[in-house]
């Protein structure tokens, strides 16, 4: 696969807790412009059908997003239609693309759209570093390592900043430039 920053999208949900009937909070999305990273993330007010009993207050304290400032954010229809429009045309790139891609498919119910396929942080960063097993490892350790904020937004930029690093890195690693 041959990158294309601007065709990529970096995202990011935080959920209510981890169950199966749990429900998206804020998603966040991450994106490469001029080897700098832009975000946009949205606070999610459940939709009526959500089980509120899926709330998790461990999962609250997480995040640091109370119950409560949900009931103020985005309804579900009008997140959806803003990322749609973000990620149009663009590969989605999650670091746990399952749970992501549930959670994604409630906040489209909305909307009545399936979302796209995501692909997984680590293949994107094979190919960043241009399939060189030591660039890629230390890319994944560098991810590994950096703290997790565990807000949507940060959490994307925070994927999309590796790659940035990775494409550096596979530079250095066959001495091309891109």
């Amino acid at each position: 696969m041959t990158l294309k920053p601007d065709h990529l999208i970096f995202l990011d949900i935080e959920a209510s807790g981890l169950g199966p009937d749990s429900w998206p909070i804020e998603v966040g999305l991450a994106w490469i412009v001029d080897q700098a990273v832009q975000t946009w993330s949205s606070l999610i007010r459940p939709e009526p059908d959500w089980d509120p009993d899926a709330w998790s207050d461990q999962s609250a304290i997480i995040h640091n997003i109370p119950r409560e400032d949900l009931d103020a954010a985005p309804k579900a229809i009008d997140v959806a239609h803003e990322v749609m429009e973000r990620i149009a045309a663009r590969h989605v790139i999650s670091d746990a693309p399952g749970s992501d891609r549930m959670w994604m498919q409630r906040i489209f119910e909305a909307i009545d759209i399936v979302p796209p396929a995501f692909m997984h942080i680590d293949k994107v960063v094979a190919s960043a570093c241009n399939g060189d097993r030591n660039t890629v490892r230390r890319v994944l350790a560098q991810l590994e390592e950096e703290p997790r904020p565990h807000r949507a937004g940060a959490d994307a930029a925070r994927l999309a900043a590796a790659i940035l690093y990775g494409m550096k890195m596979g530079r250095r690693a066959d001495g091309t430039s891109r």
